[in-house]
Protein backbone atom coordinates (compact mmCIF):
# COMPACT_ATOMS: atom_id res chain seq x y z
CA UNK A 1 0.00 0.00 0.00
CA UNK A 2 0.94 3.18 -0.77
CA UNK A 3 2.03 5.57 2.26
CA UNK A 4 -0.30 8.45 1.08
CA UNK A 5 -2.75 5.63 1.24
CA UNK A 6 -1.78 4.80 4.44
CA UNK A 7 -2.22 8.46 5.85
CA UNK A 8 -5.29 8.68 4.73
CA UNK A 9 -6.69 5.38 6.28
CA UNK A 10 -5.37 6.95 9.61
CA UNK A 11 -6.75 10.37 9.00
CA UNK A 12 -10.11 9.23 8.20
CA UNK A 13 -9.63 6.54 11.45
CA UNK A 14 -8.98 9.28 14.17
CA UNK A 15 -11.97 11.45 12.55
CA UNK A 16 -14.09 8.48 12.65
CA UNK A 17 -13.82 7.74 15.49
CA UNK A 18 -13.84 11.31 16.84
CA UNK A 19 -17.25 11.99 15.41
CA UNK A 20 -18.81 8.74 15.41
CA UNK A 21 -18.27 8.36 19.40
CA UNK A 22 -21.25 10.89 19.61
CA UNK A 23 -19.22 12.75 22.30
CA UNK A 24 -20.94 15.77 20.81
CA UNK A 25 -24.67 14.53 20.90
CA UNK A 26 -26.69 17.21 21.38
CA UNK A 27 -24.79 18.74 18.88
CA UNK A 28 -23.77 18.51 15.14
CA UNK A 29 -20.03 18.08 14.84
CA UNK A 30 -19.86 21.74 13.11
CA UNK A 31 -22.17 22.92 15.78
CA UNK A 32 -19.91 21.47 18.59
CA UNK A 33 -16.88 23.26 16.20
CA UNK A 34 -18.07 27.01 17.01
CA UNK A 35 -18.85 26.33 20.19
CA UNK A 36 -15.66 25.32 21.27
CA UNK A 37 -14.25 28.65 19.01
CA UNK A 38 -16.61 30.69 21.19
CA UNK A 39 -15.79 29.03 24.63
CA UNK A 40 -12.03 29.08 23.55
CA UNK A 41 -12.64 32.92 22.54
CA UNK A 42 -14.44 33.80 25.41
CA UNK A 43 -11.70 32.23 27.44
CA UNK A 44 -8.69 33.58 26.24
CA UNK A 45 -9.91 36.71 24.60
CA UNK A 46 -12.95 37.82 26.62
CA UNK A 47 -12.79 41.47 25.39
CA UNK A 48 -12.82 40.38 21.67
CA UNK A 49 -16.07 39.59 20.12
CA UNK A 50 -15.95 37.44 16.92
CA UNK A 51 -17.82 37.86 14.06
CA UNK A 52 -19.68 35.29 11.67
CA UNK A 53 -16.37 35.96 9.07
CA UNK A 54 -14.08 35.46 11.84
CA UNK A 55 -15.41 31.91 12.22
CA UNK A 56 -15.51 31.86 8.48
CA UNK A 57 -12.06 32.41 8.67
CA UNK A 58 -10.67 29.99 10.95
CA UNK A 59 -12.85 26.81 10.03
CA UNK A 60 -13.46 27.13 6.18
CA UNK A 61 -16.88 26.49 6.30
CA UNK A 62 -18.37 28.97 3.70
CA UNK A 63 -20.08 32.00 4.59
CA UNK A 64 -23.65 30.41 3.91
CA UNK A 65 -23.10 26.91 6.24
CA UNK A 66 -22.15 29.37 8.33
CA UNK A 67 -25.20 31.15 8.86
CA UNK A 68 -27.15 28.12 8.85
CA UNK A 69 -25.12 26.60 11.41
CA UNK A 70 -25.60 29.89 13.88
CA UNK A 71 -28.78 30.09 13.41
CA UNK A 72 -29.51 26.24 14.54
CA UNK A 73 -27.22 27.77 17.46
CA UNK A 74 -29.46 30.43 18.28
CA UNK A 75 -32.39 28.41 17.66
CA UNK A 76 -31.09 26.27 20.45
CA UNK A 77 -30.13 29.32 22.60
CA UNK A 78 -26.25 28.45 22.63
CA UNK A 79 -25.37 31.70 21.16
CA UNK A 80 -27.01 35.37 20.82
CA UNK A 81 -26.07 37.23 17.74
CA UNK A 82 -25.59 41.26 18.48
CA UNK A 83 -24.97 44.16 15.98
CA UNK A 84 -21.68 46.28 16.85
CA UNK A 85 -23.03 50.32 18.01
CA UNK A 86 -19.80 50.86 16.21
CA UNK A 87 -20.47 49.68 12.96
CA UNK A 88 -23.85 48.23 12.37
CA UNK A 89 -22.53 45.90 9.50
CA UNK A 90 -20.27 43.77 11.98
CA UNK A 91 -22.30 41.41 14.40
CA UNK A 92 -20.84 39.78 17.01
CA UNK A 93 -21.59 36.05 18.11
CA UNK A 94 -21.11 34.95 21.67
CA UNK A 95 -22.43 31.85 23.72
CA UNK A 96 -24.82 32.23 25.90
CA UNK A 97 -23.95 31.87 29.27
CA UNK A 98 -26.89 30.16 30.62
CA UNK A 99 -27.41 27.50 28.11
CA UNK A 100 -23.67 27.18 27.46
CA UNK A 101 -23.71 24.52 30.09
CA UNK A 102 -25.18 22.04 27.56
CA UNK A 103 -21.68 22.63 25.65
CA UNK A 104 -19.43 22.48 28.36
CA UNK A 105 -20.60 19.27 29.32
CA UNK A 106 -19.75 17.48 26.86
CA UNK A 107 -16.49 19.41 26.42
CA UNK A 108 -15.55 18.12 30.01
CA UNK A 109 -16.41 14.69 28.48
CA UNK A 110 -14.08 15.13 25.35
CA UNK A 111 -11.77 16.36 27.99
CA UNK A 112 -11.74 13.36 29.86
CA UNK A 113 -11.87 11.42 26.71
CA UNK A 114 -7.98 13.10 26.39
CA UNK A 115 -7.01 12.62 29.79
CA UNK A 116 -7.83 9.25 28.82
CA UNK A 117 -6.04 8.79 26.11
CA UNK A 118 -2.99 11.04 27.27
CA UNK A 119 -3.03 8.44 30.25
CA UNK A 120 -2.26 5.74 28.02
CA UNK A 121 0.21 7.28 25.63
CA UNK A 122 1.94 8.84 27.71
CA UNK A 123 2.67 12.89 28.14
CA UNK A 124 5.99 12.61 25.90
CA UNK A 125 4.33 10.55 22.95
CA UNK A 126 1.06 12.77 23.29
CA UNK A 127 3.40 16.06 22.64
CA UNK A 128 5.18 14.51 19.93
CA UNK A 129 1.46 13.55 18.30
CA UNK A 130 0.25 17.28 19.03
CA UNK A 131 3.49 18.38 17.61
CA UNK A 132 2.91 16.19 14.48
CA UNK A 133 -0.30 17.12 13.92
CA UNK A 134 -0.18 20.78 13.92
CA UNK A 135 2.71 20.23 11.34
CA UNK A 136 0.68 18.07 9.30
CA UNK A 137 -2.46 20.83 9.53
CA UNK A 138 0.07 24.09 8.73
CA UNK A 139 1.51 21.89 6.05
CA UNK A 140 -1.96 21.07 4.30
CA UNK A 141 -2.81 24.66 4.71
CA UNK A 142 0.22 26.22 3.23
CA UNK A 143 -0.90 23.59 0.24
CA UNK A 144 -4.28 24.21 0.04
CA UNK A 145 -3.39 27.88 -0.54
Amino acid sequence: MQLNEVLLSAWLKISTAINNSRLVSEMSYNESLICNILYRNATEQPSHALTATDLCAETKILKSQMNRILTQLEDKNLITRERSPQDKRKIFVRLTTEQSNAYLKQHEQILKLLDDIIEKLGEEKTLEIIDTLNGISDVAGEIIK
